[in-house]
C-alpha cells in the first residue's frame, strides 16, 4: 500500500509542501505563546520538590495542546483534500488543497479541538493509574484511533462534521479494521525501517552525524504523513463507494474487502 500511495504521491510531489507548512506553522504558533508566557511566568517552583507549577504553565501546556491539534488536522485535511482530487482524476495543487481545508473548517476545527481532548484526557488518566489502568487506558487509546482513523476524508470528501465524520468512520470500521490496523502497523515499522539508516549514521559519527541524521528524519516523516493521507483518503473512497480510486487498481482492496 505505501509503494501504490507513493505512485499516486509522485504525481503531485508538492503536496509534500504541506507537512513542511504545518511544520513551521506549529513552531511559530508555539515560540507566539511560550516566549512571552515563560518571560513573565516565576519558573522557580519547577526546580523544588513542594513547588507548584504555575497555572499559567498549565494553561500554556493545554492550549499548545490544542493550537497544534488545529495546525495538524487543518494540514493533514489539506493533504486529504490534494489527495482526493488526484485520486478523482484532477490535477491538485498546494493552493486548491489548502483552499479545500479551509472551506471544511466547521468540520476540521472542531474534530481538532474534540481529539485533542480526548487526547489530554487519556494522557491524564494514564499519569494517574497504575499498571492495569495505564494498560486499560492505552487499550481505549488505540481503539479510540481506529475509529477515527476515517474521520478527516469523512469531513473532507463528503462534508461531514466532527461528530457525524466520527460515527461515519466508526461505522466503516467493521470493513476497514484489517487495512486500518495494517496501515498503522506497517506505516510505523516502515518509518522505523527508513530512519535506521539516520540511527547508525548517529552511532557511528556521534554528535557530528546530526548534520545528516535530522534532515534525513524530517524528510522521512514528511513523506511518511503523505503517504498516510494518500492511503487513508484511497481505504475511505473505496469504503464508501464500492469504487478502487485511480491509481490504486491491482493494489489489493477488493480482495481485502472480499474477506469481511
Amino acid at each position: 500500500m505505501a509503494k501504490v500511495s507513493w505512485q499516486v504521491l509522485r504525481k503531485d510531489r508538492e503536496l509534500l509542501v504541506l507537512p513542511v507548512l504545518s511544520f513551521l506553522v506549529s513552531v511559530g504558533a508555539l515560540l507566539v505563546l511560550w516566549l512571552p508566557t515563560l518571560a513573565a511566568t516565576d519558573l522557580s517552583g519547577l526546580s523544588s520538590e513542594e513547588g507548584q507549577v504555575d497555572p499559567v504553565l498549565v494553561f500554556a501546556g493545554i492550549a499548545s495542546a490544542l493550537i497544534l491539534s488545529v495546525i495538524g488536522v487543518f494540514f493533514k485535511g489539506a493533504l486529504v483534500a490534494g489527495a482526493h482530487e488526484r485520486l478523482s482524476g484532477g490535477d491538485p495543487t498546494v493552493k486548491s488543497a489548502l483552499s479545500r481545508a479551509f472551506s471544511h473548517l466547521g468540520g476540521l476545527l472542531p474534530w481538532a479541538l474534540l481529539t485533542a481532548t480526548v487526547g489530554l484526557v487519556l494522557s491524564a488518566l494514564r499519569e494517574r493509574s497504575g499498571r492495569l489502568g495505564q494498560f486499560a487506558v492505552s487499550m481505549i487509546g488505540m481503539a479510540w484511533e481506529a475509529a477515527s482513523f476515517l474521520v478527516i476524508p469523512a469531513i473532507v470528501v463528503d462534508d461531514h462534521r466532527a461528530v457525524s465524520g466520527l460515527k461515519a468512520s466508526a461505522s466503516l470500521l467493521k470493513r476497514t479494521w484489517g487495512e486500518n490496523l495494517a496501515s498503522q502497523i506497517g506505516f510505523g515499522l516502515l518509518g522505523l525501517a527508513a530512519m535506521l539508516p539516520a540511527i547508525l549514521v548517529v552511532f557511528l559519527a556521534g554528535p557530528v552525524g546530526l548534520v545528516i541524521a535530522v534532515p534525513w528524519v524530517a524528510l522521512v516523516v514528511v513523506v511518511l504523513t503523505a503517504l498516510g493521507a494518500v492511503f487513508q483518503t484511497a481505504l475511505y473512497l473505496y469504503a464508501t463507494t464500492g469504487s478502487i480510486p485511480d491509481g490504486f487498481q491491482g493494489a489489493g482492496l477488493t480482495e481485502a474487502f472480499a474477506t469481511r
